[in-house]
């Protein structure tokens, strides 16, 4: 019979066992070796069934079994040093506290929101669907190691993302079970009377959207997260949380509005009642949450506030904007009238104009579609600071967004990069913690996982190549177990009985060369391009003396179906009786698969379409384990691979190459990789039965590339880079400042159509008669520009000078730009003259050309506005030819 009610009976601990509570209710358990040992101390048994989730554990355990331990004296001083080992990690010093008493302290903020739609801190909070919020969880637990005072926002989802099954003939099918939050380790928030706390939103037609807010406490970190499932809201309104990027355009569109809009008034309110010091930094990771920057220009706003553009600079000044992806497809765009309704009268944000809100997500440039309001280019202009998640991905998006600072090459577009990390305590195996602990201590390598510092992971220099070799043949055996399980769970789930799977128990072997491939499955990451060849691929996994073997994960969105049969060609490959010993497929990845997966593979694999990978920090997770990469030059492999711990796949992206044809290159050169050097060297054995090239490059990933992949090193990135100089300039954008500053650009945009660069002249004081088109390395010009300023002043603008080497089509490469000086005017026309030296530093192909940009105090870049004044004809050189100068 089916319940007609459902509520929670929460376990009541004997006294010595309350602190349990503390540490179970604390996600830190989730990447603290010690304390998950302790709860499954408390009972082995109930541990394995509840998925490692000590709040589930808690729940099961009887009473007797409670009273036992309460008079259990060893294990009562282990709760106790956890419970003590806790409380130092919560209030200690740690490096946010040392550097910001460092000289310029009080550039550190006080506190930073951190807003995503998606959290992946925990198999127990099952609150992501892929990279997005594994990253999130990522930075808010390397924030607490670091002490960094964020606070994350986030929403509740009430059936999470979706679990994944297979078909009897290999059809991913989804199944969204209903999470309790009371089940969960989050806890209400509450009044000072005992009620929940909570936000609400108006939508059309005077309807109200009310959430709850629950919090998550990550480490250091709170994690607030918003449910639309409360009383109150009608049937709409309450399943806005429901699922994890589910529903339609409005269902999408509301989600968004409750992440941003009520993301900060969720802030206000755990801030007005906890005593958490505001945030002074706001950071949007993805478009997702862009509108919480329009609910603080409603708040300053407030009568008597800032008027729209002033509180705009007040907002931007301190906003950071991270985007994810490197194609257009992949951001939020929203039909501009479906927009317009929820912003327009008697809707929500009240006195902030909706022509001013539309203007924010207009895709206001060439190629633009006119009636859709874009999430991305609405975060880019409400922040004054954007990043990237790796070098490349930084490079590409400043040519996706390049149409938004029209007269600017790309490389001048203010999107900088910060490479993603990876939060080590979470994804190194305990085993690889230890061998590292054995050799520098236990504090100092838990250090050097959290914060970094390459002289501790030089250490891995003295490790025996028995010892690693030993662990990596331990970790893959655990794999196999692992594997044998899962795969065997889901094919009973396929409808397989017990006798039919009998050739589970010969699937892989502890001492085959294992390859990992688990990801998310949109087309651009290739799911199937190991199957272009098939005889060929069933030739490395059945080799004779270099045998292959392959585990494979991934979920395909549930709208997906071109994704779908990708998984559904994958999995009838797999299983093949000829190769399903070698290669297998995995159903409903996640972390608690991944933390497996990792460290049990020895190579790890990925071949997207370069450049469609942001970063890819699944290769970051495996290299922390000791595997190797073998990946194509997409993300982070791009930026940091070196041959001596790795492979990169070569790319056919030439422009005259189809995808077919291109898709056979890569997956020809990929097998050839595989059979002519990854598997003779995992194979070659030394003079001591070992395999010496194998384990160094094993100790060479280790070393090299495990300080940069962290995401301690990712924050530290963060916080020097983005979230100090964005405090500085929230500080600096005091009311005053603010009006002050969108008065100047009101006054600078209508002005700009006047400015113009006029004649200029360059001539080699050393050489002023020499042979056109040539100068001597060393020399220096004298630069002359006349530029016409129309109603503006010289202190307005900044003329340069931007100057490198170029290429056959005359175009500057690695430019740098240089500032000249007023030298006289205005004359009758109103022009002024800039004068400048330019040293000639470097032989080969040279040029130069001038620019007048806007220039504030309060400006960032000089590229804020997007407003630029360029040569309208060819310049007049003494001694040379349009500005290029050759020798």
């Amino acid at each position: 019979m089916k319940a007609i009610r459902r509520f929670t009976v929460r376990p009541v601990l004997p006294e010595p066992l309350r602190p349990l509570s503390d540490l179970a209710r604390n996600l830190r358990w989730s990447w603290h070796t010690e304390t998950q040992e302790l709860f499954r101390c408390v009972d082995p048994g109930g541990w394995r069934a509840a998925a490692g989730d000590p709040v589930r554990l808690l729940g099961t355990v009887s009473a007797d079994r409670m009273a036992e331990l309460a008079r259990d004296r060893r294990f009562l001083r282990r709760l106790a040093a956890a419970a003590d080992d806790l409380d130092d990690y919560l209030h200690g010093r740690r490096w946010y506290q040392g550097a910001a008493e460092g000289p310029g302290s009080a550039r550190f903020p006080a506190a930073v929101a951190y807003f995503s739609p998606e959290f992946g801190v925990t198999a127990a909070l099952p609150q992501y669907s892929g990279g997005l919020g594994i990253l999130a969880g990522d930075h808010l637990k390397a924030a607490s190691d670091l002490g960094a005072p964020l606070i994350g926002v986030g929403l509740l989802y009430r059936h999470g993302y979706f679990r994944q099954s297979l078909s009897r003939d290999g059809w991913q099918q989804e199944h969204y079970p209903v999470l309790d939050p009371n089940e969960l380790p989050v806890s209400l928030l509450r009044e000072p009377d005992g009620t929940p706390a909570r936000v609400t939103l108006a939508l059309p037609a005077g309807r109200l959207l009310h959430a709850h807010l629950w919090v998550a406490r990550v480490g250091r970190v709170p994690l607030l997260m918003l449910d639309s499932d409360v009383e109150g809201n009608g049937p709409g309104a309450r399943d806005v949380t429901d699922r994890l990027y589910g529903g339609g355009s409005e269902h999408r569109l509301l989600q968004e509005m409750l992440l941003g809009i009520g993301g900060v008034r969720a802030v206000r309110t755990y801030c007005r009642l906890t005593g958490h010091p505001a945030p002074e930094v706001f950071h949007t990771n993805e478009g997702h949450a862009g509108f919480l920057g329009l609910e603080r220009i409603r708040e300053l706003g407030e009568a008597p506030g800032l008027g729209f553009d002033a509180a705009l600079e007040a907002v931007r000044a301190g906003t950071v904007f991270t985007t994810h992806t490197p194609v257009p497809a992949g951001i939020d765009r929203f039909d501009r009238e479906l927009v317009a309704r929820h912003f327009g009268d008697g809707a929500e944000l009240p006195g902030v104009p909706l022509d001013r809100v539309l203007r924010l997500g207009a895709e206001s440039y060439p190629g633009g579609d006119p009636g859709v309001f874009n999430m991305a280019v609405m975060g880019l202009r409400l922040a004054q600071r954007a990043n990237g998640v790796s070098a490349l991905h930084g490079a590409v998006s400043r040519e996706m967004f390049a149409g938004l600072w029209p007269g600017f090459d790309a490389s001048d577009v203010p999107i900088t990069s910060v490479t993603n990390g990876v939060h080590a305590p979470t994804w190194v195996a305990p085993e690889v913690f230890r061998l590292g602990a054995r050799r520098i201590g236990a504090g100092r390598a838990e250090d050097a996982l959290s914060v970094g510092g390459s002289p501790r992971w030089d250490a891995v220099a003295d490790i025996p190549d028995a010892e690693i070799w030993e662990l990596r043949r331990s970790l893959r055996e655990q794999l196999v177990a692992e594997v044998r399980e899962r795969l065997r769970a889901s094919w009973r789930q396929r409808g397989a009985g017990a006798a039919e799977l009998g050739w589970i128990d010969g699937v892989m072997d502890p001492d085959v060369l294992t390859i990992g491939f688990a990801r998310r499955v949109p087309s651009y990451k290739r799911l199937t391009l190991m199957l272009r060849d098939r005889e060929r691929l069933t030739e490395l996994l059945l080799h004779p003396t270099r045998p292959v073997q392959i585990v494979v994960a991934g979920k395909a969105h549930p709208a997906d179906d071109g994704g779908k049969r990708l998984v559904r060609e994958l999995v009838r490959f797999a299983d093949d009786p000829r190769v399903r010993h070698r290669i297998v497929f995995l159903p409903d990845y996640g972390m608690a698969m991944a933390k497996k997966l990792y460290p049990g593979c020895d190579v790890w694999l990925n071949n997207p379409l370069r450049p469609l990978e942001a970063c890819g920090t699944s290769g970051m997770k495996a290299a922390l384990n000791g595997s190797l990469n073998l990946s194509v030059l997409d993300g982070w492999w791009d930026e940091w691979f070196e041959p001596d711990f790795g492979w990169a796949i070569p790319t056919a992206d030439g422009e005259c190459t189809d995808e077919d044809r291109r898709d056979d290159l890569e997956a020809a050169a990929l097998y050839a990789l595989i059979e002519d050097r990854v598997a003779p060297r995992f194979y070659d054995r030394g003079a001591g039965g070992l395999p010496d090239r194998w384990i160094e490059m094993v100790r060479r990933t280790l070393a090299t590339l495990g300080p940069k992949v962290l995401a301690g090193r990712m924050v530290r990135e963060y916080v020097e880079r983005l979230y100090v100089p964005a405090a500085e300039a929230h500080r600096a954008m005091e009311p005053g400042a603010a009006e002050e500053l969108a008065g100047w650009k009101a006054r600078v945009r209508a002005a700009w159509p006047q400015v113009a660069v006029g004649h200029v002249e360059a001539v080699d004081q050393e050489a002023p008669d020499g042979a056109a088109g040539t100068a001597g390395l060393g020399s220096t010009l004298t630069l002359r520009v006349q530029a016409a300023l129309g109603d503006l002043a010289p202190e307005d603008v900044e003329v340069q000078v931007v100057a490198g080497r170029v290429d056959p089509d005359d175009a500057i490469r690695d430019a740098r730009s240089f500032p000249l000086k007023p030298a006289g005017g205005p004359d009758l026309e109103g022009r002024w003259v800039y004068e400048g030296p330019l040293a000639l530093d470097r032989t080969g192909p040279f040029g130069y050309t001038v620019r007048v940009l806007p220039a504030h105090r309060l400006l960032p870049a000089g590229a804020d506005l997007g407003l630029v004044a360029l040569p309208a004809e060819a310049v007049d050189v003494v001694g040379g030819e349009a500005g290029v100068l050759l020798r």
